[in-house]
């Protein structure tokens, strides 16, 4: 697994790659295994990331590979990247529509245990009322990502 570490407006953001596709991103620095992006695939993930950072990309098209999870886990990651850009659902609603209406704290942990934060958009899903709640990244980047992708939509609906 190769590590590549970018400057974000959130701090340092680092992604892996195993040669096929993205398997990890991390908020900050991580050390084992860095490598710069010379691999076309570390390049296209940084590229993307920095584009998404500069509100220019809205769906990430590197692959990926999760190699672990449970199946809720699984199901859970399913949903959240099936959330558009700029939109959020509750803890409540994804465990309903991952068929466990009462399992909204297991979303969180979920959401908790994503290995690819950003690019498996786990920022998208808030506490009722639309509260902002648990982060691994923390709320402040949290709101930040919410806040790029409500500009950036809001943006995109001005210009038609």
């Amino acid at each position: 697994m190769r590590w590549t570490v970018l400057d974000s407006p959130i701090g340092e953001f680092s992604v892996a790659t195993d040669g096929d596709s993205v398997c990890g991103t991390h908020f900050g620095r991580v050390e084992s295994g860095l490598d710069e992006p010379d691999h076309e695939l570390s390049r296209q993930a940084v590229d993307e990331l920095r584009a998404y950072f500069a509100g220019e990309l809205t769906g990430f098209t590197v692959p990926l590979s999760i190699p672990r999870g449970s199946d809720f886990e699984r199901a859970v990651w399913r949903e959240m990247t099936r959330i558009p850009y700029g939109q959020t659902l509750t803890y409540g609603e994804v465990a309903r529509r991952v068929g466990d209406p009462g399992a909204a704290r297991a979303v969180g942990v979920a959401c908790n245990r994503n290995p690819v934060p950003v690019i498996v958009p786990c920022h998208r899903i808030v506490g009722a009322g639309a509260k902002l709640v648990g982060f691994g990244g923390g709320l402040d980047r949290k709101r930040y990502l919410l806040e790029l992708e409500a500009r950036v939509d809001f943006e995109r609906a001005l210009l038609g």
